[in-house]
C-alpha cells in the first residue's frame, strides 16, 4: 500500500509557497492532505479595491489555489493539471486581518476532478465559497515542471510504500 511521502509534501510546501505568485499575494499553503488543502493570506492594503474591501481577484485566486491544491494528494505521481472552470461566490466582505481557505475534493476522475474551497476570516465567518473544474494534463503543468521553473532541487517521491 503506498501514501504520500511527509518529506515529499515539506519539499512541496517550500517550493509552491516560494512561488512568485504566492509571495506576490502574501499567500501560503499551510496544510495538504489527501483531498484537502488549507491556505492563509495575511491582508493588507494592496489586496484591497478602491472601496475598502478585498478585491474579488483576491478570492478568486485563493479558492482557485485551495481547489487545486486539494486534489493534489489524490493525483498520480507527477500528473499534471489545471483549471478549466472556476466559479466564485462572495458572500461577505473583509477588509482586513488573516483570510482562511480550506479547500476540498469532490470527485477525482481521470480526466476531470471537481473540488470546492470555502473561505473564511479567523472568527470562522464564511466570506466567499467557490468550485473548480480541473483537467488532467498528462505531461503538463506537473511538479517536476514546476521544480525545473523554479530552479529548485528535485523533490522526494510523491509516494512511498507501506
Amino acid at each position: 500500500m503506498k501514501q504520500i511521502n511527509p518529506e515529499h509534501l515539506d519539499a512541496l510546501l517550500a517550493l509552491i509557497n516560494a512561488s512568485p505568485f504566492f509571495k506576490l499575494l502574501d499567500m501560503k499553503v499551510c496544510e495538504l492532505r489527501k483531498g484537502y488543502s488549507k491556505i492563509t493570506v495575511a491582508l493588507d492594503r494592496k489586496h484591497l479595491n478602491p472601496f475598502g474591501g478585498v478585491h474579488g481577484g483576491v478570492y478568486a485566486s485563493v479558492i482557485d489555489t485551495a481547489a487545486y491544491w486539494a486534489a493534489y494528494c489524490e493525483m498520480e505521481e507527477n500528473a499534471g493539471y489545471t483549471s478549466v472552470d472556476l466559479s466564485v461566490n462572495n458572500l461577505s466582505m473583509m477588509k482586513e486581518g488573516v483570510m482562511i481557505a480550506e479547500g476540498q475534493t469532490i470527485r477525482i476522475g481521470r480526466s476531470i476532478c471537481l473540488c470546492q474551497a470555502a473561505v473564511t476570516d479567523a472568527a470562522g465567518k464564511l466570506i466567499a465559497h467557490g468550485t473548480s473544474k480541473l483537467m488532467v494534463l498528462q505531461g503538463k503543468q506537473s511538479v517536476s515542471q514546476a521544480v525545473q521553473a523554479m530552479k529548485a532541487p528535485a523533490l522526494p517521491p510523491k509516494y512511498i510504500e507501506l
